[in-house]
């Protein structure tokens, strides 16, 4: 379907991806217990202002190497997979951590409750640099994404857009959730530390196999 293959997994991942707490969903978590769902919403539209920039970024880049030489394809697609098994091994460490101090209660994030009452405080606006600031996302994204790109489309910047829409798409929705029920779901998350772990353990052992499948794809 317009260049995009294996959907069921790209999907399966992308749902596990967007449920892992980031700085972007903490924010508007954040914002939505503090301030109301209308204020939220301006949180969440900076986060998906800043993704579709990042994806833009990335699927310009990207398309034009998947229409480059061999030797540039291979050089990408062994960058994405160090990185994505990077990130792999970052979150096993992680839920690690989590699973051994499980019966300890979490501690807010440091510094937001300061933000939270601070005047003139202006959601869209920070939630959006929160997401540009990130130079990893990019490279992020081109890992991810082109492991579900035909190299062999005709037009991958379209494959691109499709996938780029399912993630915000999917974005929108969780932070929807986020936002109507975010005092509710940050308690939970405080005090199940094991739910934390499981899932973290769940997304680094399928980016150990994205990374596998991203080095052994060709061009």
């Amino acid at each position: 379907m317009l260049g995009v293959t294996d959907l069921p997994t790209y999907l399966a991942g992308l749902v596990l991806i967007i449920l892992l707490p980031g700085p972007n969903s903490l924010y508007v978590l954040s914002v939505a217990a503090r301030r109301g769902v209308r204020t939220a919403y301006q949180a969440a539209a900076g986060v998906w202002c800043g993704d579709t920039v990042l994806m833009v970024l990335s699927a310009a880049g990207v398309a034009s190497l998947l229409q480059a030489n061999a030797v540039l394809f291979s050089a990408v697609k062994f960058a994405g997979a160090g990185y994505l098994t990077w990130l792999a091994i970052g979150m096993l460490r992680a839920a690690w951590s989590m699973w051994r101090s499980r019966r300890e209660l979490a501690e807010p994030p440091d510094g937001q409750a300061a933000d939270a009452s601070a005047a003139g405080e202006r959601p869209f606006r920070r939630a959006l640099v929160i997401s540009l600031v990130n130079p990893k996302a990019i490279l992020f994204f081109i890992a991810f994404f082109v492991q579900f790109v035909d190299p062999g489309y005709a037009y991958p910047a379209v494959s691109f857009a499709v996938l780029g829409a399912l993630a915000q798409l999917a974005s929108v929705l969780y932070l929807t959730l986020l936002i109507f029920t975010g005092t509710h779901l940050a308690a939970a998350f405080r005090r199940r530390r094991r739910l934390s772990a499981g899932a973290t353990s769940a997304a680094g052992a399928l980016f150990l196999g994205f990374a596998v499948k991203l080095s052994l794809s060709s061009a």
